[in-house]
């Protein structure tokens, strides 16, 4: 987990330096890494190298401005560390798979109609759930994305206490996973989140027993936070029936999530599971606790 940690740390420097030059000798010093060294941890933890990452981040924030502002073409492609209008119009379109001029003209009008309430509680595969849903709210975001055209959201819109949470989730047949391990992994974006925010996934037997579980409360997202790159990872027993997963936000907050991903990985990749594995005791202990460890 070491190395999740030193890539969460690189990638939150390198989303507040976007708009600078930066060198591999730059995110090597970030990292405590040595520059082939990173370059191998990045690759295998984000699936891609940091360049591209640098890259895709660049274009999304180019696209966000093309929506959101009037700034020129021009002057967006050099805020970005593009060498000139052509080489940014290049990068833009291959992956939007249009100019940036005919980005803007098309996707204006849809990124400043306020989507419909409708629309917001019934995107595909995700539904809202948890201790108190009717207080939160998940929809689409065009404006704050880490690639493409749109993010996902859960944000508290009458929350009273820290105590009350929502999720929006998915859930799968765990069929084509059996006996294997699986990494769930995504970007999260916070705001004022004052209790947690959390990536979890769930493996559920046909009984409806919990196989596997983690909800990331050993290590949760809390505050205002940059758009970092989050996984879990569990097996996926044989008598596995239904994997679930999602986002949770307890409390107040706003959070995005965009990027999602489901690999197999093999037994280098360690488990996040959160059971307690240990043998059974021949009979209770300290049960005055008065015994030190």
């Amino acid at each position: 987990m070491h190395y999740e940690r030193a890539v969460q740390k690189t990638i939150d420097w390198l989303e507040s330096h976007l708009h600078e030059q930066i060198s591999i000798e730059d995110i090597a010093g970030v990292s405590g890494f040595s520059k082939f060294h990173f370059h191998r941890i990045f690759q295998a933890e984000v699936g891609m190298s940091a360049a591209s990452y640098i890259r895709m981040r660049r274009l999304a924030h180019a696209a966000t401005d093309l929506l959101y502002t009037d700034h020129r073409i021009i002057d967006i492609a050099l805020h970005y560390q593009f060498e000139s209008q052509e080489a940014f119009t290049r990068a833009f379109k291959k992956l939007y798979h249009m100019p940036p001029g005919a980005y803007r003209t098309l996707m204006r009008p849809i990124a400043s109609k306020k989507e419909e309430s409708w629309m917001e509680k019934n995107m595909k595969g995700w539904v809202l759930s948890g201790s108190h849903p009717f207080q939160f709210e998940m929809g689409i975001d065009r404006e704050h994305v880490l690639h493409g055209k749109a993010s996902g959201y859960l944000k508290s819109i009458m929350v009273q206490d820290i105590g009350e949470f929502a999720t929006m989730m998915q859930q799968f047949k765990a069929d084509r996973y059996c006996g294997k391990r699986l990494r769930l992994s995504c970007f999260i974006k916070t705001k004022g989140v004052q209790h947690f925010s959390s990536l979890w996934m769930r493996v559920d037997s046909a009984a409806e027993d919990v196989l596997q579980f983690d909800n990331m409360s050993n290590r949760p997202i809390t505050g205002t936070t940059n758009w970092n790159r989050y996984a879990v990872v569990l097996d996926v027993p044989e008598n596995s029936a239904v994997i679930s997963f999602g986002i949770q936000l307890s409390g107040p907050g706003h959070v995005w999530i965009d990027h999602v991903t489901f690999e197999e990985v093999d037994e280098s990749v360690p488990s996040t599971n959160m059971e307690i594995h240990g043998e059974l005791l021949e009979e209770p202990v300290n049960l005055s606790f008065e015994e030190e460890l």
